[in-house]
């Protein structure tokens, strides 16, 4: 949670709302983090990468 925190959380001094702060969160889980970083336990590629490349090989098959 890191990353998260450092990189989108921080940044805000203080969210309007639940609704407000759970929006930003998903946009940035899934928009930013899971297609653009790269992470070492997956071989360093994206999450999206990987999720892609399994079901290609799943329909492949």
């Amino acid at each position: 949670y890191a990353s998260l925190k450092k990189e989108c959380v921080y940044p805000v001094p203080v969210f309007k709302n639940y609704e407000t702060a759970a929006a930003v969160l998903f946009e940035y889980v899934h928009a930013f983090y899971n297609r653009k970083r790269i992470h070492s336990s997956l071989g360093y590629q994206t999450p999206l990468k990987v999720e892609i490349a399994t079901l290609t090989s799943q329909i492949a098959a």
